[in-house]
């Protein structure tokens, strides 16, 4: 049998969570964000399959951030890059604020640290999601049309696309931040922001 349990993450309990992932930021500071990469998909590689289905269900979301540094053809750069490489430091980190080791509970801080920075990543990871869904519709016309349609008109295409989803990403994030601010000054809690 399940049991469904929700809690709700006051302002004091978010600021744990942002200073844990400025601790991890900190930590790893010294460390390539290519190293930082590899570390975070090393920690979702080393994840037991029997690890909580809480986990599980949200490691899809820690595995396309993960691939969204790591995808040539997307080539996320710069300011844009850097929120998810940093986002991925806590996951790159091998201290944990629960143990992983500790029975049915170990694993809670990821699963929220994950919800977390993908609640702040949403926008770069539906841009994202969007891309690889175009890509691999391309392709397979492509693929239907033969070699007929060369690797330039891919490339193109390619980059049309990336350029336009990369520049909505943005645009959905300052719109985001813009209203973030004006609701800020209405109420007294601010709005989730890991940074």
């Amino acid at each position: 049998m399940s049991m469904k349990v929700t809690f709700e993450l006051s302002e004091s309990d978010l600021k744990y969570f942002r200073q844990a992932l400025k601790d991890a930021n900190a930590r790893s500071s010294k460390m390539s964000s290519e190293k930082l990469i590899a570390n975070a998909a090393h920690t979702l590689e080393e994840l037991p399959t029997d690890a909580p289905e809480f986990v599980l269900e949200r490691t899809e979301k820690l595995r396309s951030m993960i691939g969204m540094v790591q995808d040539e053809e997307w080539r996320l750069e710069g300011k844009d890059r850097e929120r998810v490489v940093r986002a991925l430091s806590y996951f790159a980190d091998p201290k944990d604020l629960i143990p992983d080791a500790v029975p049915g509970i170990g694993y809670l801080d990821d699963a929220i640290m994950i919800e977390l920075v993908v609640r702040e990543l949403k926008h770069e990871i539906e841009a994202y999601a969007d891309f690889c869904r175009m890509r691999d519709q391309k392709d397979a016309i492509l693929r239907k049309q033969g070699a007929g349609a060369g690797p330039t008109h891919r490339e193109e295409w390619l980059e049309a696309r990336r350029v336009q989803l990369q520049e909505r990403m943005r645009r959905r994030r300052r719109r985001r931040a813009t209203s973030s601010r004006s609701t800020r000054t209405r109420r007294t809690k601010s709005p989730l922001s890991l940074w």
